[in-house]
């Protein structure tokens, strides 16, 4: 598990990123711990992408500094490499390969010894339930058993930290579980672990600790509950109307204008309220909606969310 008593598996200070005039990632500053899953989480378009290039030497910092293992990723970024394992949203397994030999040959890669490489490669396919695919091409595997190849791939040399980006995009749900669950053993064992994701709940079932990010900017960090407790709020409820939500909206921000401690959004099919007496205003929106003569089709009561802190955060839904 986490060890804060030692040194930062990543660390990274100022890193800024510049393409022309549009500002990608805007001098952030995070940790991740020694054998922590932290998570960087925001819509697509937030920075996270590229602030895991920087990290993993694919993409050039326009200033700040990214450290893996204590290692300066720009200064020397053959020794970063040797602490890095990477899983891209893509797949990038070499086709001309079996599934033995894209582990086999990374191996070899990282200088293992044809007996190692060998003896890690059959370590990983047990571990990683591909050993009955072990000579099958790679362009025979499912998209989950394809992903569970990268991950294995990417541990083969033992690295310091494991990054994945968007690691379960596509997947189904059993194979996201799955993967989930590898994710776990990996981490059990003290594999540090940094993932970017959109998806709420991976974040907070997978991580330790979280950084939300939006517009290239770090918004909030802290393990799942402590961003939940942060928005303040016991309760969302979710309103869901017949027609145009705006008249309802804009009644309801009158309604609740004296009332700093709720706030109100609108959604794809209907308004939004978070607020700590949130659960005991159901009457009132009812009330405006009949007032109004707007019909309401549903109407939904939730403990709060990272979604919720996020919305809290930007004023806009996660998904965006």
């Amino acid at each position: 598990m986490t060890d804060v008593s030692s040194p930062a598996a990543v660390t990274v200070r100022k890193l800024r990123k510049e393409y022309g005039a549009n500002v990608a990632v805007a001098d952030i500053d995070l940790d991740v711990r020694q054998g922590e899953i932290f998570g960087l989480l925001g819509p697509n378009g937030a920075g996270k992408t590229t602030t895991g290039g920087m990290i993993t030497t694919r993409v050039i910092p326009t200033s700040g500094q990214a450290l893996v293992g204590g290692v300066d990723v720009v200064t020397h970024p053959a020794e970063a490499k040797l602490r890095l394992g990477v899983v891209p949203q893509s797949n990038t397994l070499d086709r001309a390969l079996s599934v033995e030999q894209n582990l086999y040959f990374h191996g070899r890669y990282f200088a293992m010894s044809k007996a190692v490489a060998k003896a890690r490669s059959a370590e990983l396919l047990e571990q990683f339930k591909l050993a009955e695919r072990a000579k099958a091409p790679v362009a025979a595997l499912s998209g989950g058993m394809a992903q569970r190849l990268m991950v294995a791939r990417a541990i083969m040399h033992n690295p310091t930290v494991l990054v994945l980006d968007e690691p379960t995009s596509g997947l189904d749900p059993q194979s996201r579980l799955a993967l989930w669950d590898i994710l776990r053993s990996l981490n059990e064992s003290g594999q540090s672990i940094l993932l970017t994701t959109h998806y709420m709940e991976e974040a907070d079932q997978l991580c330790d600790r979280i950084a939300i990010m939006d517009h290239g900017q770090i918004l909030a960090i802290g393990t799942p509950e402590e961003l939940k407790a942060s928005v303040g709020a016991t309760t969302t409820m979710t309103v869901a109307v017949t027609g145009d939500p705006n008249p309802l909206f804009e009644k309801l921000q009158t309604e609740f204008s004296g009332e700093s401690e709720t706030k109100l959004s609108l959604t794809h099919s209907g308004i939004r309220l978070i607020g700590s007496h949130v659960s005991g205003a159901a009457a009132r929106v009812f009330l405006a909606a009949e007032t109004l003569g707007v019909a309401i089709s549903d109407i939904a009561l939730e403990e709060p969310t990272l979604e919720t802190v996020f919305i809290n955060l930007t004023g806009r839904e996660l998904r965006d």
